[in-house]
């Protein structure tokens, strides 16, 4: 098995690190966070691996996971190079959804192969979803010769891999922003306007459930088009200019965001009546 070391084993990196180790793919050499007890921690729950609290203290491993956070990957990367950690045979990838494989460009430099790997689901609670972790897509991108060991390694633990373009890597991760937290901030504004109109928070919660749930149901199963309902879809636009006047006037920012959505409500509800 080809040795991994992990810098950055928060949720996401314990989580495939954990899925590695279950399948045999690679043998974890060492493990890094910023500091020795979280190193410690990380190694504890993995079950293998050497913990330690500075690049000085690793050895160069045949793949290295960077899963630290967005603003980190370049210092990091950097710093391996400059530590002696990389080499020609080296492969180095990191976990930013944002971010592209061209990031590491000090990896690149040192003749290392590089990627991206991002796994398209909320990490909310790591220790839950590392053992439900098959299914997963992941989007990669990158240097042929990493993605020659990458694609095989997460198709062992059971991830869906789709390869994805280094210069759109921005707008795809903007989809996983629309579709997971922006749509925590939508429920938000969803709860406090019903809560704004007298409503207590559990009952609330009990009146937006259902509708948040068989909503997402119906755009799976019917498609986004089929799936709308409300004024818009019924052309009642009076309604719409009411409502937005009011939310306004109860909340600056929810009034914005209510606007913001009409005219892409819209679009959505002219794409139905054309197909009918």
């Amino acid at each position: 098995m080809k040795t991994l070391n992990v810098i950055g084993a928060g949720k996401v990196g314990s989580v495939l690190a954990k899925n590695f180790i279950a399948r045999q793919v690679f043998s974890v050499q060492q493990v890094m966070n910023r500091t020795l007890h979280s190193s410690q921690a990380a190694v504890a729950w993995l079950g293998e691996g050497t913990a330690v609290d500075a690049l000085h203290h690793m050895q160069p491993a045949d793949v290295t996971m960077l899963t630290v956070t967005d603003d980190q990957i370049v210092p990091v990367c950097a710093a391996m190079a400059a530590a002696g950690l990389l080499h020609a045979g080296s492969i180095v990838f990191h976990c930013s959804g944002a971010k592209a494989s061209t990031e590491l460009l000090a990896a690149m430099s040192a003749g290392a192969a590089v990627a991206s790997v991002h796994p398209v689901r909320s990490f909310a609670d790591g220790k839950t979803i590392a053992p439900e972790f098959a299914g997963t897509i992941c989007s990669v991108e990158g240097e042929a010769r990493a993605l020659a060991v990458l694609l095989p390694a997460l198709q062992a633990i059971g991830a869906q891999t789709v390869e994805i373009s280094a210069d759109r890597k921005l707008l795809y991760h903007a989809g996983s922003v629309f579709a997971s937290n922006y749509l925590v901030t939508l429920m938000e504004t969803a709860l406090r306007s019903y809560q704004a109109a007298g409503i207590p928070f559990d009952l609330a919660q009990q009146m937006a459930a259902p509708l948040a749930r068989q909503t997402l149901d119906n755009v799976f199963a019917m498609g986004t088009v089929q799936a709308l309902t409300g004024p818009i879809a019924r052309g009642d636009m009076q309604t719409v200019a009411l409502q937005q006047k009011t939310v306004t006037a109860w909340d600056q920012a929810a009034g914005d965001l209510y606007q913001a959505f009409i005219r892409l409500t819209q679009d959505v509800a002219a794409r139905r009546h054309s197909e009918k």
